[in-house]
């Protein structure tokens, strides 16, 4: 098994930070991590990469909740659109996520399902980031919030879809977005915590009673928050105010500046603390990719100056921000330490999902998923699960 070894770094652990250290990775996992004065002997045979003047040395980051990037999407039903996703992720620094799908006709649906859950079986490898599941946007929301959702797949929430469906993706969904307050007695609620699959109110007009209920028979996740929901109101706290108010719910966030006012973040720290904030991306195949037209679920959206929007209603329509940029709006606005920023685009992510075992922070016996920051923070070179899959020019001399 190749070996490969991060000397003279910075590296950030899941709870402190080494200075002057070295990650040894065997294969596809870390080996051991340490101080320099314990890095076993190298012989000239081994892949070295010296991080003296190199910023950190941070687990991969994980996207749980993205459609697509570098001119292609998951929808697009094609197993080289995945790798050429997986790919461009791992220029941001992103190691692992979830396909997120959108609302679509059903067979178009299933038809993707079917892909993913065949590339997961057979065509996943070392060296691209890893698709650890399937996050299912759609079709079961409101039309009234549907942003840049098609309207007319929309459905209301079917139980026997939904199994369908899982069965179609190989039981890799791990994340279902709906509307709880279209769902008949809370069946597919139901459905999903019995199946181990997070329930996730998103695209959904409940009220705060509505989101009150919901969140009491287990509703634990909000997507993208404040985007897509009822909003705050001082007479009906609305899912924002619900989804805030309740401990044990989880809330994604997109930093690109554009979905929220950035200073919302620190209402959103204040109410939830880091360890229940999940910064996604919600990235949209225009990402990586210059300004234009380009196709989501069917519909065009005009990319200009960092923002998506569709072009027939103006609606925000995915994004095109990074993971690491995101992360990196995150130290500008809130002032977050290192260890905070991999807290929100790395560990939470991984114990969400049930994943901490093997990803989400850098510890001997995980996978070899790291991301090497240069001296600006900028993603230099990324490795996922011991193969380098993304280097910058000139970054290692």
């Amino acid at each position: 098994m190749k070996n490969i070894y991060l000397t003279n770094a910075t590296i950030v652990l899941e709870k402190s930070v080494i200075q002057d250290g070295f990650v040894h990775i065997k294969g596809e996992k870390i080996e051991s991590v340490g101080k320099m004065a314990d890095c076993p002997p190298i012989n000239n045979k081994e892949e070295v990469f010296d991080c003296t003047d190199k910023q950190y040395v941070i687990p991969g980051m994980i996207d749980i909740h993205v459609h697509g990037a570098g001119g292609y999407d998951f929808m697009d039903s094609e197993q080289e659109t995945i790798d050429g996703i997986a790919l461009a992720l791992a220029k941001e620094g992103t190691t692992s996520y979830l396909a997120t799908t959108m609302t679509n006709p059903l067979s178009r649906i299933s038809s993707t399902l079917k892909n993913l859950a065949s590339y997961k079986r057979n065509s996943s490898r070392a060296g691209i980031a890893e698709m650890v599941g399937i996050h299912l946007e759609g079709p079961f929301i409101n039309k009234e919030q549907k942003g840049a959702q098609p309207e007319d797949a929309i459905l209301p929430p079917n139980c026997k879809l939904f199994e369908e469906w899982q069965e179609l993706s190989g039981d890799a969904i791990k994340i279902v977005t709906f509307a709880p307050e279209l769902d008949a007695n809370f069946e597919l609620l139901k459905k999903l915590r019995l199946a181990g699959v997070i329930p996730s109110m998103g695209h959904t007009n409940a009220t705060y009673n509505e989101t009150v209920q919901a969140i009491g028979q287990g509703i634990t996740h909000a997507t993208h928050l404040f985007n897509g929901m009822k909003g705050l109101h001082h007479r009906d706290p609305g899912v924002v105010g619900g989804a805030l108010l309740h401990d044990e719910v989880y809330v994604e966030v997109i930093p690109d500046g554009i979905h929220f006012h950035a200073d919302l973040l620190k209402l959103v720290v204040r109410m939830k603390g880091l360890e229940r904030i999940l910064v996604i991306t919600d990235g949209m195949r225009a990402k990586g990719m210059p300004d234009g037209i380009y196709d989501l679920g069917g519909q065009n959206v005009t990319v200009r100056d960092g923002k998506c929007l569709l072009t027939s209603t103006g609606s925000l329509a995915g994004s095109i921000v990074t993971m690491n940029k995101a992360r990196l709006n995150l130290r500008t606005w809130l002032s977050l330490t290192i260890l905070e920023q991999i807290q929100v685009t790395s560990i939470n992510q991984a114990k969400r999902l049930g994943l901490f075992d093997r990803k989400g922070s850098i510890q001997a016996g995980k996978d070899a998923d790291i991301v090497i920051l240069g001296i600006n923070g900028e993603v230099e070179l990324t490795i996922c699960r011991g193969v380098i899959a993304f280097q910058c020019k000139d970054a290692f001399k």
